[in-house]
Order: C-alpha cells, then structure tokens, then sequence
C-alpha cells in the first residue's frame, strides 16, 4: 500500500511538472519589426577613433544575418553648439578620428538614417575613467582553464560604474609544416608559412561593475575572461588587451537591464525577456523603438600577454608518402591529383613527397591568419 501511494504520487508529481511547462514566445520575439540599434559611444580620450555601428532588429526565427542601416549620416554636438561629422568606413560601421574634445562639456547623438528617419539621443555628460592599475591570471585547476582579473581604482570615488571590453590574441600552429605546395602542376617550394597563425575574438558578453556600495571606488580582482586550457590558447602565447569605460548610473542601468535580458534566459528563474529601450528617440515617432545607448567617456587601455605553456601540442593522422609524378595509371594518387597538403620531399632522389589532410598543415582552416600582429 505504501509503494502504491508513493508511485502515485511520483506519477502525480511528473504530471504536475509537465503541466508546468509550456512554450511562450512573446510578441517581441516574433515581431516583424525592423527597429534600430545603435552600438557605440564617443570617445572623448582623444587618442583614439569614435566608432558607432547601426543594425536592424530581426524576428529571432531569421535565418539571415542582422539588416545592416548603410548611408545614414551621423552627428556628435555638443551643448555649446559644436558639431563632429561621422563618417561610414565600411557599411554600417561609422567612425570618427581622435581629436581634442571639451571633457567638461555634454554631448549628443544625431542620426539621419537613408530612409529620412532622425533619431536624436539625450545631451550626456562625459565620464571620466580612471587608469587601469593591473591586469593578473591564475589557473584554476578546478575549471581547467586560466581565468584573467582586472583590477582598478578612482581616489577621487566619483565613477563608481564601469563596463569592459576585450579583445583577445593567441599563437597556435598546425601540427604538420608544409614546405612545399604545387603551382602549375610543378612541386616547388612554398613561400608563405602557413604553420604557424595568430587567432583573434572580441568579447561578446557584456561585463560590468560598480563599487557605490563600497566604502572606495576599488576593483579588485574582478574576472573577466576565462580560458579553457583545453582551447590551446594559452600553449604558445596569448594576449589580452582590456578596454575601461567609466558610466554615467543611467548608462549602467541600462547595460545591467540589457545584461539580465539578453545574456540571462537560459533557466526557468532567468529574468523575461523585455524591451531595453535606452537615451535615443525618434524625434517625428516616439513609437518608433531605439535600441542603444548614447554615451560619452574617456577610455583606459592595458595589455597582459602571457606563456604560460598550457595545453597540448596539436595532433593530427600519419602522414604519407606518394610519387611525385603519376605512374601511367589515372587512378594513382600522386601530387598531381591528391588534395593532401605537400609536406617535404621525402627519399634520397626526391621522386616522392610526404602528404597530409589540409587541417593537419594549413593553421588558416582553424579562423586564424598568418599576420603577425604589430604589438607580438
């Protein structure tokens, strides 16, 4: 009798749970409508270049990638009158060189999309960001993976909210190298070295901080990216630069909403998601949603490479060995008709080569390119 009662009410139990969920997909997520969002700030450092890009919302069921809003013209004033022309340096993306800007002053954004739309932020004041102090890594050894810290302080307590950025760097290689490749069906010595690439990749998540519940305006220790050792990064050598943004409590709002909607929806005790308008309008149709936030700041910069040796040498199959020329059959691999990567001669008279799969030789299948970068 009690095994009974107890499967019943385990049977009741799972028909309560299944009961409980069910699929919602708000109107938002299914709108057809194609609302713009502004992705940028000015950058009143001075040493750097302003960038702003514009896109279009989509219905998350879309295949296609984000509409890009090409041939708007765009305008930073200042309250005083002064105006900065943005120029589009490649579709959708519009910039604006360094110069010197009035920090002590408030500025705005003014857009004027190709469709004569204008949406017009609010005047903002500009944050002033203080230097980055350090950047430091461990390995954790319970993750796997090496985690990065950021560490920052204003003696003067008055910023109080920050936003980071980074872009990472990293060494790698392919486990072959291919000395040789075939040019007008001749074996000749390959003049590009395609074994040895540097990977990048910005950061994607949206990484914030405030210390306004602090008794000082310190950042201690404050992770930021964490790398799996499994990923090989961190073998050769590996390159964090972190940007710093100091905020306004508006534009951390803000951020922290955005945050919460787009990067928390994984769980059923994840926020909603909701509509995070932000400081941009329409000026003709309020209606009309802007999906941004227009700010100003100065930017902070520091850059922590490391060799900390951790991962595994690539690996790849066996190489082989074929002719370099084919015998008189067709169906013969040779280096005429293989498309094997060209490895090195091998034997004393160099009647044959030694080949392997293109992933095992060319680094570049893996996203990476063979630049070095200015800073390694």
């Amino acid at each position: 009798m009690k095994y009974s009662f107890l499967k019943f009410g385990f049977l009741a139990l799972m028909l309560l749970v299944d009961s409980c969920i069910q699929p919602f997909s708000p109107p938002e997520v299914n709108s057809d409508e194609n609302y713009l969002v502004v992705d940028g700030f000015l950058n009143v450092s001075g040493n750097d270049t302003s960038r702003i890009e514009l896109r279009r919302t989509q219905n998350v069921n879309e295949a296609a990638g984000p509409t890009i809003e090409r041939g708007a013209k765009l305008t930073a004033e200042e309250e005083g009158g002064e105006v900065f022309n943005f120029t589009e340096s490649r579709p959708g993306v519009y910039v604006l060189p360094p110069r010197v800007y009035n920090v002590s002053g408030k500025y705005r954004i003014r857009i004027r999309t190709s469709n004569a739309q204008e949406y017009l932020s609010e005047f903002v004041a500009v944050s002033q960001t203080p230097p980055i102090d350090s950047l430091t890594y461990k390995v954790d050894n319970f993750q796997k993976a090496v985690i990065f810290y950021v560490n920052t302080h204003d003696p003067q307590n008055k910023t109080q909210f920050y936003r980071w950025k980074f872009d990472e760097t990293w060494e790698y290689q392919a486990p072959y190298y291919s000395a040789l490749e075939l040019v007008n069906d001749t074996v000749v010595v390959r003049k590009e070295n395609i074994n040895k690439c540097w990977g990048r990749q910005n950061s994607g998540s949206i990484l914030l901080g405030s210390t306004v519940r602090l008794s000082s305006d310190i950042i201690k220790d404050l992770p930021l990216n964490t790398v799996p050792i499994s990923t090989n990064k961190l073998y050769i050598k590996y390159s964090i630069l972190v940007r710093q943004y100091g905020l306004s409590r508006q534009a951390f709002e803000y951020w922290t909403d955005l945050a919460k909607t787009t990067q928390g929806t994984g769980s059923l005790f994840d926020p909603l998601p909701s509509q995070v308008t932000g400081n941009i309008k329409n000026t003709a149709d309020p209606k009309d949603l802007v999906f941004g936030y227009f700010s100003a700041s100065t930017e902070q910069t520091k850059r922590l490479t490391v060799m900390p040796k951790l991962g595994i040498f690539p690996r790849c199959v066996e190489q082989d060995t074929i002719p370099i020329k084919c015998p008189p059959r067709d169906d013969y691999e040779c280096a005429g008709n293989t498309a094997k990567m060209l490895l090195t001669y091998y034997g004393f008279r160099s009647d044959s080569v030694l080949v392997a799969p293109q992933s095992c030789a060319d680094c570049r299948l893996e996203g990476g390119n063979t630049i070095r970068p200015s800073f390694w």
